[in-house]
């Protein structure tokens, strides 16, 4: 068996079937996730090992074979080892937990505080809510409190006052994702003094902190209070709540009594043995551990998908073996070439309309054909398709030439109506100056006819009975303003009593609305044909007309959808990609400063699904890579990387060879430019330092981004170009030999892309000070005796970005600086001289001291300066980071640490 206990698993007939003993000592297990560097998309997860297949037991058309027919092509295989992070593990549809007994600290009916520290295999997504923990037992209305979240990916806290099926809850916004692994507070104040009760949630690393309030305090009023019952307390599963039994790994737990009060129960699973079923906690309490949860040190290192079943054996027949190679998710999504339908034929059919003709045909059509229902192809004359490209939301739409006609017919809807709706998209730049049918449709109502006339004089919705008898004459005084662009035109009608309300509306695609309504007497009836003669107009383009009995579908369904949610932010857009593509990919997001959004990006075009999220993440500048523990992806955003603490301090006696710094210009660039696609462009230019075009010679780049506005474009450059211009030598790879390391084992299986490690206590031969990196790529080569993991990894320095107010990332370095005079190796005081800005003196500023210079290599902490006019007098200590030697006047002084700005 490969070392330190791990496994191979096969998913087979819906379980994961151990094959680890059939797995070839000499080729072990291989793995690779993630990039080869950080100016590359992340590669497609990929798995090697050998199977040993006696008497062709991994053979899927082999009749003898225990798994004839259950190993097609793209069968799950999951590796995992043993010797993470103890926690409390409950698999996969297991209603597993640990409980306490009910006492009388338990008994909390006031404020309460609790905490969990979770990592779920799917945070939240369409089908998943789950428990966390909680005192709630429905039998006998023994009702307390529950944590739970739920599918939206909120944070969920229900109490009852009564105990009974009566209770109250508050929900937090969407969860921030600072990672897999992070703790989630609620707390809840049955009296905040001011006639009300008050619910706030926090996010944090772990149970330790430090706590982030998400959303807004919630506060209602009333006082409240929590029922006294005899339920146990229970961690995972609560008993007699029925939600998803969702795989969670939980490494803690805190109940406190009252908001940062006595702490009541402190289950810690970290520091249980495997396997213990029975423990008690820092309180004092006994817990146990049942109904299929396990204390478990397993973690994944890759869920992947064997795409085929090669199979080899010696000419004696003997020795048949299937080597096979595996594969993460984005291989299958990387090989898909379909492009996905413009955002306004995805959006509208999800709104149930009776009738949508998208008119997104081919320049050759000769109808538009239906997107939903019953309805048949509209018939058109006078259509010429595909011609128009300008609007976001859509495929190339048809002009519509001087009197040309559109009919189709309106399926009945399967429920009795009191309402209904038409919609339509229009763009003309050269409108009539008298008034022309622009829309006209039939109903079964008092109003037979209805029509919409519109010219730059005036707009007219225009009604008629069964007799032909003009029974609506509805004037708007619309203008040339429903001329500048493109147009949402919709009417609306629903029963009110006797008598029919109708209105019109036109929205500007993007912009602000303009409407008008009006009521006449008898029934709305129902909508049966659209029968349109359009006008003399000779420019108009028309698309995306829809038929709707739900008035608010008939707005929702093309909001947003039809300028292709241009500036919705990166990560909304990947949140809403993979919900509206739920059965081809699932997606978590690791989130970073909670403060900030993501970029905004420009329209959403037609193109295939991961085309569409790597787009989302490049203008973004975050990580799209899969996850380790599912087949799936995770986004993690910029903000992510920027400033993040060091997830694994290595020594470097602990490294295997080789650990040697390259400089090379792979990733160098002195001149980007980014290009908003569809707008303008800005460029940024290297203009200090050693790596400047005049001194190394022109490298360039010209990248296309989509982004919302022209103004992002420079930001973007200036932000690449700051990456690609970084002057620090690059350490390709870490190797790191777990088999002879075993302590680090926790540390380096908790490692995600993205990650930030550092290698302390280098040798003199090497720059002083940690070697400070950003893990890029993770490959494990496990086999019986031993472990290697090889980080591939760039420099972690271009992501400190400054922090106002910070007193190391918030120092702003001064426009230069140098010695004055030259100093001795051991000379403490240094006279110093700066153009323009002056350093800060500590007589005004004592609270900003001390901070570090680097001179020459050498880093030296400023404990005071005077301010002494353009040359100052600055106290320091020398050799903070090793480096001992002297300094000739003009040495050049700068911030070890500047504030850089982020994007």
């Amino acid at each position: 068996m490969p070392v330190p206990d791990a496994r191979g698993e096969l998913q087979i007939d819906g379980a994961w079937t151990d094959v680890t003993a059939y797995i070839a000592e000499s080729t072990g297990i291989q793995l690779s996730r993630g990039r080869s560097d950080e100016g590359r998309t992340v590669d497609p997860g990929a798995g090697a090992l050998t199977l040993l297949s006696p008497n062709g037991r991994f053979s899927n058309r082999n009749p003898y074979s225990p798994y004839f027919g259950k190993l097609p092509r793209n069968t799950p295989f999951r590796a995992t080892v043993a010797g993470a992070v103890p926690a409390l593990y409950v698999p996969e549809g297991v209603a597993g937990r640990a409980s306490t007994s009910d006492t009388a600290a338990l008994d909390i009916t006031g404020d309460i505080d609790v905490r969990v520290d979770v990592a779920p295999l799917q945070w939240w997504g369409v089908g998943i809510g789950y428990e966390l923990m909680g005192k709630y037992l429905v039998t006998g209305d023994q009702r307390s409190w529950r944590l739970m979240v739920t599918g939206e990916g909120e944070l969920l806290l229900a109490w009852s006052p009564t105990g009974t099926s009566t209770f109250l809850e508050q929900r937090s916004p969407k969860l921030p994702i600072l990672r897999q692994r992070q703790a989630v507070r609620a707390t809840l104040d049955v009296n905040n003094g001011v006639g009300g009760y008050t619910v706030t949630f926090y996010v944090a690393e772990s149970l330790a902190g430090p706590w982030t309030q998400f959303g807004q305090t919630v506060t209602t009023s009333g006082t409240t209070s929590i029922f006294n019952s005899t339920a146990p307390l229970e961690v995972g599963d609560i008993t007699t709540v029925a939600f998803t039994n969702h795989e969670r790994r939980i490494y803690g737990a805190e109940i406190r009594s009252g908001i940062g009060g006595t702490v009541v129960a402190a289950p810690d699973f970290t520091i249980l043995a495997v396997g213990s079923t029975s423990f008690v906690d820092a309180t004092g309490k006994t817990w146990t551990v049942a109904n299929g949860a396990s204390i478990s040190d397993r973690v994944s290192r890759a869920v992947h998908q064997v795409p085929t079943w090669p199979a080899r054996w010696h000419v004696s027949g003997h020795d048949q073996r299937a080597a096979i190679q595996t594969a993460g998710i984005l291989r299958r999504l990387g090989q898909g070439t379909k492009a996905l339908a413009s955002t306004l034929r995805r959006r509208v059919p999800s709104y149930s309309p009776l009738a949508y003709w998208p008119m997104e045909d081919g320049e050759s059509a000769t109808q538009a054909a239906p997107a939903v229902g019953l309805s048949g192809p509209l018939a058109v004359s006078g259509f010429t398709f595909a011609q128009d490209s300008s609007l976001a939301g859509s495929s190339p739409l048809p002009t519509v030439d001087a009197s040309a006609t559109m009919r189709g017919i309106v399926p009945a809807p399967k429920t009795p109506s009191t309402s209904w709706a038409l919609v339509m998209l229009y763009r003309t730049d050269n409108p009539p100056a008298t008034e022309q049918e622009w829309l006209s449709w039939r109903t079964t109502g008092t109003v037979r006819r209805w029509r919409v006339t519109m010219g730059t004089g005036g707009s007219h919705l225009l009604g008629y009975d069964l007799t032909g008898a003009l029974v609506v004459d509805y004037p708007v005084g619309t203008g040339t303003q429903i001329f500048d662009g493109w147009y949402r035109l919709e009417l609306r009608a629903q029963q009110n009593g006797g008598n029919v309300d109708y209105t019109i509306e036109w929205t500007k695609v993007g912009g602000t609305s303009l409407a008008g309504s009006g009521s006449v007497a008898g029934t709305v009836g129902i909508v049966t044909t659209v029968d349109t003669r359009f006008g003399t107009t000779s420019d108009l383009r028309v698309g995306h007309l829809g038929v709707f009995t739900n008035l608010a579908a008939s707005s929702d369904a093309y909001d947003s959808a039809d300028h292709g949610f241009t500036g919705e932010t990166a990560k909304a857009r990947l949140i809403r990609l993979a919900a509206e593509e739920s059965a081809t990919v699932s997606l978590a997001v690791h989130d970073g400063d909670l403060t900030r959004s993501t970029e905004r990006l420009g329209p959403q075009r037609p193109a295939p699904l991961y085309e569409l999220l790597q787009e989302a993440a490049d203008a973004d500048g975050g990580i799209l890579y899969e996850d380790p523990g599912r087949a799936a992806l995770v986004y993690r955003t910029r903000a992510s990387l920027e400033n993040q603490p060091v997830r694994l301090t290595l020594d470097y006696a602990k490294i295997a060879p080789p650990f040697e710094p390259t400089e090379n210009d792979l990733n160098l660039r002195n001149i980007v430019e980014v290009r908003r696609d569809g707008g303008s462009s800005g460029t940024a230019v290297l203009t200090e330092g050693p790596l400047r075009a005049d001194v190394i010679g022109v490298y360039d780049e010209s990248i296309v981004r989509s982004l919302y506005l022209d103004e992002q474009a420079p930001i973007q450059a200036g932000w690449r170009l700051h990456l690609a211009s970084w002057d620090e030598a690059r350490y390709p790879t870490v190797h790191i030999m777990l088999h002879k390391s075993p302590e680090l084992i926790p540390a380096v299986a908790a490692l995600g892309i993205g990650d930030r490690i550092q290698i302390i206590n280098t040798p003199p031969w090497m720059p002083p000070g940690p070697v400070d990196l950003i893990v890029q790529r993770i490959d494990d080569d496990i086999r019986t005796l031993t472990w290697d993991v090889t980080l591939t990894c760039s420099p972690a320095g271009p992501w400190s970005v400054g922090v106002v107010n910070d007193s190391v990332l918030g120092i702003v370095d001064t426009d230069g600086c140098s010695l004055a005079a030259g100093v001795t190796q051991s000379a403490t005081t240094w006279s110093v001289t700066s153009t323009g800005a002056r350093w800060i003196n500590s007589t005004t500023f004592p609270t900003e001291f001390p901070f570090d210079w680097i001179v020459d290599g050498e880093v030296v902490a400023v404990t005071s300066i005077t301010d002494t006019g353009g040359t100052q007098s600055a106290t320091v200590i020398r050799s903070v980071n090793g480096v001992v030697k002297a300094h000739s006047a003009g040495v050049s002084i700068q911030l070890a640490q500047p504030a850089y700005l982020a994007m």
